[in-house]
């Protein structure tokens, strides 16, 4: 705690913030007093030392102030400000005595120990200055012939550091220096060896450099003699075109410190290698030109001869010519009008001439493309070039390419704070978090927000969130004097093709924030690879982004939030509704052509409710590539789906909305996706309902079944499954009727009525042999089998488990014939024949393992456990049940999780640890007690009996066993009335025990 206000000290650090550092993403329901103990532990302890008004409170937030005198980071930040001011003024002595003091303040890493993830990202960033204070450091004391003195210091840090470049660099210098070159070779080779191992990639260009300048004993690496520190004849000509730095520069330490470290660099090696290029690349308003222009001023130093500035204005109509440039940058480098050559060519031929032997920085903001950029490369790797581009420009031989990207949250709100005033966004702590999420933490969007708070001061910052929130007026609210969004963006909309502004306004149709490669196809109806050429020129135009890992058809982009407003408005403007309309359709039909496709692929034909029929198909030698592995599609495309069916019913496409649903919903239960499961179906139900669509109503009251199933609500699916078997029967769709009839039985199976399982299996069987559906039939040969094994006929169910496994060597999916195995290992263990189970079984797990089904890998691990029971391979039984509780939990399995732990409450009890077994027997107990399982329960209650017997809880025992007895008379199977008996004969002969 402590350490988060001593980080932001002098700021308020509010409680949220805090319960974050402390307890990351999963704070417990007490954190919030945790946080005011912690506080006042604190304040108790500051008292005691005489600082009784250190901490102060603010509207649910904190502060500590503390007098910079007293701060040793302070300190440290003032002592190297004071180093660079010094050694700016070639005041070196000086420069040097700052920045040992300020390192003499350390003792050891930052915050070390803290594993708060908030504290360890700030510790990093001070342990980074404290390493790049050192390296300027010991980079002026080589300067001045110190090289002996520091090679031990060098060689500790670059022990502490292998990854630092840069100091593997100064210890080779030093090493060199010191007459020492074979040492400085070797430190070469392992840094080389070093960088490979752990990052997979050579060292940098620079240290490149050096071990070659190294091996060629390079005069460049001599100590300057002191002629070199006269001062130099001035140049007739020094031009200093820079803009003004941005006071309130916010943010980008990753991006500015490795333009930093390339430029200061480059400014050092002689010249010979290519000219160093950094290109910030970005979409529009995320601050490009801001870094371009504030690294500019950093590097300044370093480009003596002078700085060139131009904005190509990319996205205009008329973006600026090389011509225009070279013409601007000749004049200022004392060229006269009647010497400026005419051509292109003969102005860039001067252009590289002037500036072969100065060091100069010439920066490109708002670059278009490649060619106009290349006219205005210099000659020399003296001087360098940084560009700001909404483009990625592949083109540019040796270009380094920084990515820039929107803020995070607390960047966000610095620049905000920074703009419109810190106490005025501390004031309003939630109101600036959804202010920054309404900018879409884009910069130029903050910039623009926070300069409206600062010209208004009569404003809440609530108030203009409230402002923000009407997307409709979103662009409009975001302008202030010349800056605005709208504008931005329009420039890039305006530089692509029309085919792609098409694309580009139709992409806003969908409502899912990711879309994938073919639906660029399905919006224009063309084919697949011009729709992902023209998603690729977006993406170029940095209006839309690629998202995750995916290449080629698999490849996802997205929109940032403000530019998919603007997109909006530019489809409500220029696309007709019927337009919208069939567009829409057609990616609503190939979205349906993917999931029949998938469902056949993963799942054959079982349990497929037939529906709508594609309007719109992807050619199917795509569809096979999309689909090739069903269960990673889904994952890819889940957002998709869902929100694709919401769409459906919205617009009226009620056969498609719920066919998609149905389809969907296998998937959604085979990955435990029961949230999303649970809202497709209400949507899809209402649509169909509202259309007076009887199938449609049928089909998804079937999935609703399912869903309560899957959740052991049995009373909720029990009531949908009838509903959706009168609605089958009514309109004559026997596959439907079918497939509800299995399900129907699967329910009565679960929860104990295995003669009505049964009876629903014999008439799901005989309407899917009527349907020709082998995957159905396996699925109700297998399951009607485990109805028998309930009743006690191992010999009926042995016949339909053979018939099911000829049909399964027929080729079906791996999912359906795990759970074929799986019932035949559990036909192997009631028939007592453990070893056969485990063999049985192991292939069943092999099986769902390679679909990735944890609920049936948990079932699966429950029975092979018991099998292992059986055998008295009690240390492999307990491994194996523990994994089955684990999968059980993950997947919010009720059920599984309860058989698992009453298995090992049965392993306690065989390891002579009743007291154990009372415990997960009880714990088994609540969770079948929340289901309608009584045969589970009822064997659970008949063992606590035993357990309570084996500590001797006689009474305990007793009750255990009567509470069993009333169970059972809920159950009428053989297997049911045998345990009855036994039950009621151990009642009476008094005995608990087995």
């Amino acid at each position: 705690m402590l350490a988060v206000l001593l980080l932001e000290a002098g700021r308020s650090v509010t409680i949220g913030r805090l319960m974050e550092a402390i307890y990351g993403d999963e704070p417990p329901m007490t954190s919030r007093a945790q946080i005011q103990i912690c506080i006042s532990a604190l304040r108790r302890l500051f008292a005691a030392h005489g600082s009784p008004d250190i901490i102060s409170t603010q509207s649910q937030a904190y502060a500590v102030h503390v007098p910079d005198g007293r701060f040793d980071s302070r300190r440290f930040e003032s002592l190297v400000l004071q180093a660079k001011q010094a050694r700016k003024e070639h005041r070196t002595d000086e420069a040097i005595a700052r920045y040992r003091e300020a390192l003499a303040l350390w003792r050891g890493p930052a915050l070390e120990g803290m594993e708060s993830r908030l504290v360890q990202s700030a510790a990093s960033r001070l342990d980074e200055d404290r390493i790049s204070a050192n390296e300027d450091c010991i980079k002026l004391e080589l300067d001045l012939g110190r090289h002996h003195e520091l090679v031990g210091e060098l060689t500790a840090l670059v022990g502490e550091h292998p990854l630092r470049e840069r100091l593997r660099g100064q210890l080779m210098l030093a090493l060199y220096r010191s007459g020492r070159q074979a040492e400085a070779l070797r430190a070469y080779r392992r840094a080389r060896q070093t960088m490979i191992e752990e990052l997979g990639i050579e060292p940098n260009e620079r240290l490149q450099q050096l071990e070659h300048a190294i091996l060629t004993s390079d005069p460049s690496l001599d100590l300057p003699v002191a002629s070199v520190l006269l001062t130099p004849e001035p140049q007739a000509v020094v031009p200093r075109l820079l803009p003004t730095d941005i006071a309130d520069f916010t943010g980008r330490t990753k991006q500015v410190d490795e333009i930093l470290e390339r430029l200061i660099a480059a400014a050092g090696v002689r010249s010979g290698f290519a000219v160093p290029i950094v290109a910030l690349v970005g979409k529009p308003g995320i601050g490009k030109s801001t870094i371009a222009v504030h690294v500019s001023h950093r590097v300044a130093e370093h480009y003596p001869d002078g700085q060139l500035f131009a904005d190509l204005h990319a996205g205009a109509s008329r973006p600026v010519s090389p011509m225009q440039v070279l013409e601007r940058f000749l004049r200022a480098l004392g060229i006269t009008g009647t010497a400026l050559p005419d051509g292109l060519e003969e102005r860039a031929e001067m252009y590289r001439a002037l500036l072969a032997d100065r060091k100069m920085l010439i920066v490109l903001d708002d670059v278009g493309a490649e060619g106009q950029v290349l006219p205005l490369l210099p000659g020399s790797s003296d001087s360098a070039v940084i560009i700001s581009s909404r483009s990625r420009l592949a083109g540019l031989p040796g270009a380094i390419h920084i990515d820039v990207d929107i803020f995070d949250s607390a960047q966000s709100l610095s620049l905000l704070s920074r703009i419109a005033g810190v106490e005025r966004v501390q004031s309003e702590p939630e109101a600036a978090v959804a202010l920054a999420e309404l900018c879409g933490q884009l910069p130029l969007a903050l910039r623009i927000a926070g300069a409206r708070l600062s010209a208004r001061p009569h404003w809440s910052v609530g108030q203009l969130v409230e402002r923000l929130e009407d997307e409709t007026r979103r662009l409009d609210e975001l302008k202030h004097g010349e800056m605005g969004i709208r504008a931005s963006i329009s420039l890039t909309y305006e530089s692509v093709s029309e085919r792609a502004r098409c694309l580009f306004r139709r992409l806003a149709i969908l409502d899912s924030q990711i879309f994938s490669a073919w639906l660029g196809a399905a919006l224009l109806d063309r084919p697949i690879s011009e729709g992902q050429d023209l998603l690729d020129d977006l993406a170029d135009a940095q209006l839309i982004e690629t998202t995750g890992t995916g290449r080629g058809t698999h490849t996802q982009y997205r929109f940032h939030d403000l530019i998919r407003v603007f997109a909006r408005e530019r489809l409500a403007a220029e696309e007709p509704a019927a337009e919208r309309g069939a567009a829409l359709s057609r990616v609503l039909g190939g979205l349906l052509s993917l999931v029949e496709a998938a469902c056949r692929r993963e799942y054959e034909d079982r349990m497929m409710v037939p529906g709508a029929t594609a309007t719109w198909s992807l050619p199917k030698a795509l569809v096979d590539r999309l689909v090739a592995v069903p269960l990673v599609w889904f994952e890819r495309e889940r957002s998709i789906l869902v929100s694709g069916i919401r769409q459906a019913a919205q617009a009226g496409l009620v056969e498609i909305c719920w066919s998609l649903a149905i389809g969907a919903a296998t998937f959604f239960q085979s990955r435990v996706y029961f949230d999303d499961w649970r809202e497709t179906q209400r949507i899809a139900l209402a649509a169909a309902r509202q259309a007076g669509d009887r199938r449609g109503q049928a089909v998804m009251l079937y999935s609703a079944g399912s869903l309560a199933s899957a959740e052991q609500r049995f009373d909720d699916a029990r009531h949908d499954f009838e509903t959706a078997i009168r609605l089958f029967t009514e309109i004559g769709d026997e596959r439907g009727l079918g497939s509800v009839m299995a399900n129907r039985g699967h329910l009565d199976l679960v929860t104990g009525r295995f003669e009505a399982a049964a009876a629903h299996f014999e008439r799901a069987l005989e309407l899917s042999r009527g349907s020709g559906s082998p995957s159905t039939t396996i699925y109700v040969l297998h399951n009607l089998a485990q109805a028998r094994l309930e009743c006690d006929d191992p010999e009926d169910a042995r016949r339909l488990l053979s018939e099911a496994m000829e049909l399964v060597r027929g080729g079906v999916g791996r999912r359906l014939e795990g759970q074929v195995l799986y019932r035949l290992g559990q036909a192997h263990l009631q028939g007592e024949e453990p070893r056969l189970a485990v063999e049985v079984l192991a292939e069943a797990l092999t099986a769902v393992q390679e679909v990735g089904d944890p609920t049936g890998e948990a079932y699966i691990l429950h029975s092979m456990g018991l099998a292992r029971l059986s055998l008295g391979e009690l240390a492999e039984a307990g491994g194996t049940l523990r994994h089955a509780l684990l999968l059980a939990n993950t997947s919010s399995e009720r059920l599984a999780k309860g058989r698992v732990l009453a298995g090992l409450a049965e392993l306690a009890l065989a390891e002579k640890n009743p007291a154990e077994a009372v415990a997960c027997f009880e714990q088994a107990l609540a969770l079948f007690g929340t289901m309608s399982v009584p045969l589970d329960e009822a064997r659970a209650l008949s063992l606590l009996g035993d357990a309570h017997a084996a500590l001797g809880n006689t009474a305990e025992a007793h009750e255990a066993l009567a509470r069993a007895l009333a169970v059972t008379q809920k159950i009428d199977t053989v297997v049911a009335q045998r345990m009855r008996a036994r039950l009621a004969e151990r009642m009476h002969a008094g005995e608990p025990a087995p």
